[in-house]
């Protein structure tokens, strides 16, 4: 478990990052632009080439945000380890987590916290844009209100089939309004979640075995955190962010297979985690 004490953040910003510094660029723009600016940003790099990380400290020295940059080597996929040492060297008690391609709106730190409760997990969304929006995105001056700068644009291209969950990308402050719309619970994504740190110390966070893209940086975490008692909460409509478009990894068997042998064995606590072998 961590030694870092809690200081006085209301939340810690977890940013899953691999070499992809200009989406980089754009994170940090938009969380300088957050309506709540009491927080801490944890950027938690899977192995990025030299020259990435050298661009990357430059624009931290640059920024206003508090920034702490975790490294590990490049030895093939491992977000989930790089994510539990960026939980261990979190210093407050509520985390949030975000992908690196990720663009959260002006809103999204507080609409988090506005809802943040003890033994709950937040499951956000994000609106996948179209390569001619994601383009417009990249030269956009303050991406932390791209929505409601270009709501007409981006509807406009959704219209034609054009992106993808686009109306999550639309804020609805109204909660009998957005419960109604909802429909129905989904499962938890990676790139857009929240709960309290000791709620993920109680599952010993993210389970290292998976070394390839997806189930174990979301779905994983749903089972367990089920398991343990942990309620998931849609956040849908709120804490928006848009998500660039780019080629999708490929997803692996051998993680279906590990989570299909998690699932059967019904364990909250993972003995390959941020505690090793408890």
């Amino acid at each position: 478990m961590a030694n870092n004490q809690p200081e006085n953040y209301k939340a810690s910003i977890i940013i899953a990052f691999y070499n992809n510094i200009e989406a980089l660029k754009l994170v940090f723009k938009a969380l300088e632009k957050q309506t709540e600016n009491n927080f801490e940003v944890i950027i938690a790099d899977d192995g990025s080439k030299s020259e990435i990380v050298k661009e990357l400290n430059t624009l931290s020295e640059q920024s206003t945000l508090t920034i702490q940059h975790l490294w590990q080597e490049d030895i093939g996929f491992r977000k989930n380890r790089c994510l539990n040492k960026a939980v261990q060297a979190s210093r407050s008690n509520y985390l949030i987590f975000i992908d690196g391609d990720c663009i959260p709106q002006c809103y999204f730190i507080e609409d988090h916290l506005s809802e943040a409760e003890q033994g709950v997990c937040l499951n956000g969304r994000r609106a996948d844009l179209s390569h001619k929006m994601s383009q417009l995105l990249r030269e956009c001056d303050n991406p932390a209100c791209f929505i409601s700068q270009h709501r007409t644009k981006l509807l406009f291209d959704y219209l034609f089939g054009n992106g993808k969950n686009i109306e999550k990308g639309f804020r609805i402050t109204n909660t009998p309004l957005r419960k109604a719309i909802q429909k129905k619970n989904k499962g938890l994504v990676g790139c857009n979640f929240s709960l309290f740190k000791q709620d993920l110390f109680n599952i010993n966070g993210f389970d290292q075995r998976y070394e390839a893209p997806g189930i174990g940086e979301d779905s994983d975490i749903d089972f367990r955190l089920g398991i343990a008692g942990i309620m998931i909460k849609p956040l849908f409509y709120k804490a928006n962010q848009v998500h660039l478009q780019h080629k999708e990894l490929p997803r692996s068997d051998v993680n279906s297979a590990l989570f299909k042998k998690i699932r059967k064995e019904k364990k909250a606590w993972t003995n390959f985690g941020i505690v090793q072998n408890k």
